[in-house]
């Protein structure tokens, strides 16, 4: 945000709206021919543009579950669990172009029907697009840490961020999240713990075992090889 100064003071405006803070950064990654081809010729099949009113979920067919992903990546887990779950919605956000075009290559080559993608900031996408109480789970897989000091504000798991999840999840919803990165993970449940509207799954209210629908990607299995541990965190809505 640049700085004004006003005229005859010489102080800083005040007249300039405030640029919210950015959990990401947006990386322009050069695209394959396929990639290409699935945006210009699949988008039409899965993609979501982006608007500010309450999409109709039940545009998309009759599902007994809605599933929103943040940050998908090359969305082979994300489509993975689609195609396991085929009785539920995945809506997925990511900002990656060549993520986006993997995953709607890949969507397309399994032939399904349950996945919608926005190539926008989910954020955005949770205050102006989501109905109230319309999400069974809202799942984060391995966010940025965002590890100096200076950058923690950029974190995306904040009490404010909290309270929209609140708004969109339906009662009994599940926010699960996976980090390989502790202090990040110790981030998160300090942050969630503390608010009265949601409850650690954990014995312990720290961490819990994989669950099963979470597929393990190839970056993860081989971080596991390596002795580094993966911590998943699960917290519903009372």
């Amino acid at each position: 945000m640049s700085d004004n100064t006003a005229q005859d003071s010489g102080r800083e405006s005040n007249t300039q709206p405030h640029r919210p803070i950015k959990s990401f950064v947006r990386h322009h990654g050069r695209l394959t021919a396929g990639q290409k081809h699935a945006l210009d010729s699949y988008w039409q099949d899965f993609g979501l543009d982006y608007q500010t009113k309450p999409l109709d979920l039940t545009q998309f067919g009759e599902f007994t579950q809605v599933v929103f992903e943040i940050g998908f990546g090359n969305g082979e887990s994300f489509i993975e669990m689609a195609e396991h779950a085929p009785h539920t919605l995945f809506i997925g956000a990511e900002v990656h172009k060549p993520g986006i075009g993997h995953t709607l290559l890949l969507a397309k080559q399994k032939q399904l029907h349950n996945i919608r993608v926005i190539e926008h900031d989910a954020v955005e996408f949770i205050d102006n697009m989501l109905p109230a109480k319309s999400l069974d789970r809202v799942q984060i897989f391995f966010p940025d840490p965002w590890p100096k000091k200076r950058h923690f504000k950029r974190r995306l798991i904040q009490p404010e961020f909290c309270q929209k999840l609140r708004r969109v999840l339906k009662k009994g919803g599940i926010l699960h999240i996976a980090t390989d990165w502790l202090p990040y993970a110790e981030h998160c449940v300090l942050v969630i713990n503390s608010l009265d509207f949601f409850n650690n799954l954990s014995p312990d209210n720290r961490y819990i075992k994989k669950p099963d629908y979470r597929p393990q990607t190839k970056f993860e299995r081989r971080g596991l090889k390596l002795g580094h541990s993966v911590y998943d965190m699960c917290f519903t809505i009372v």
